[in-house]
């Protein structure tokens, strides 16, 4: 049997429980918070005077921040581009027709409303180019999403467990900054965002660890491909307007690594609790070639840390269309 055929064997097997795993990680609509918990009434008496709240507070938050807050909200509002590369994926009906499509819908339902949110409150600041901001957007989903991982679900799973992380570590690190700079609403709001982010997390990590238990090898062998070839951001491929693909991501990067919401550190501490939690050094039944790939796996912390130690951050800010000047 090809191993195309294997994965799809395995990814029907898995889809019985899924009604069970949406319970367990997804919330229903009518319990899950709304972007309007979090922003001005506009039906209100009060709207205008929350709304000059909001402008005030933002006033005491850096340039750095806002280009990350940003660069945070354009990757949440690519999702159309994640739910079309995820529907594509082996043994996901592309019309959402099993039970695998309903997971897709639903995890996008839940992932939509974070873009919503942080859009509607960087309109109401005052303090980003909006309009420069909706291009990049645009630019984002138009330009479309490839990383490397084709239609194969194992390596696509690694990568929604290792993403979600990352996406949570973010949206983390951006609400303590806030919290610091006493503006607690937004605070508040990036903490549940990277609320929603874990438990995504643990549902992707979880689906990793019933493929590790029914086709170990092939598990193995696509976790360390994904790791050999690194996990591409979604912000990879950001770029402002009149720039080529991917041409803001490396500032953008600089920026969040100069202010610490996500690091070079982060991404090796990711990976070593991947390993950790999938309980790679325990797997059993493996081949011979991936039993290499799992020694490969193990060691490969330790060495991107050296890495890690030896990179150097620019310290100087660099001007985004997205952000006016005046901001810093």
């Amino acid at each position: 049997m090809s191993l195309k055929n294997i994965r799809l064997e395995v990814m029907q097997f898995l889809e019985k429980d899924i009604d069970t795993l949406i319970e367990k990680y997804l919330i229903p609509v009518d319990k899950i918070w709304q972007p309007s918990d979090f922003l001005p009434n506009s039906e209100g008496d009060h709207f205008f005077d929350e709304v000059t709240e909001i402008r005030e507070l933002a006033k005491e938050l850096p340039y750095d921040f806002w280009v990350v807050l940003v660069g945070d909200m354009i990757t949440e509002e690519a999702l159309p581009t994640y739910e079309s590369w995820l529907m594509d994926v082996e043994g996901i009906d592309q019309v959402g027709r099993n039970p695998w499509g309903k997971w897709i819908r639903q995890w996008t339902a839940e992932e939509n409303r974070h873009g919503d949110v942080l859009n509607k409150y960087l309109y109401l600041s005052g303090r980003v180019n909006m309009k420069e901001i909706e291009k990049t957007t645009q630019h984002l989903i138009a330009d479309g999403f490839d990383i490397g991982t084709g239609r194969d679900p194992y390596k696509n799973f690694v990568y929604t467990s290792f993403q979600e992380l990352a996406t949570y570590i973010s949206h983390n690190r951006v609400a303590k900054i806030a919290r610091e700079k006493g503006n607690k609403q937004l605070a508040k709001m990036c903490k549940i965002i990277a609320g929603d982010e874990m438990r995504h997390h643990n549902a992707y990590s979880e689906f990793v660890e019933r493929i590790f238990k029914v086709d170990p090898s092939q598990m193995m062998l696509s976790f360390q491909y994904m790791m050999k070839q690194k996990i591409l951001m979604p912000a990879l491929f950001i770029r402002e307007s009149g720039n080529k693909i991917g041409t803001a991501f490396e500032e953008f990067s600089n920026t969040a690594q100069r202010i610490g919401v996500y690091t070079s550190f982060d991404y090796v501490e990711i990976m070593d609790k991947l390993i950790k939690r999938w309980e790679i050094d325990k797997i059993t039944d493996l081949t011979d070639e991936a039993e290499k790939a799992r020694d490969y796996l193990m060691s490969l912390p330790s060495r991107m840390l050296r890495l890690a130690d030896r990179m150097k951050i620019p310290e100087d800010s660099y001007q985004f269309k997205w952000v006016e000047a005046a901001t810093r």
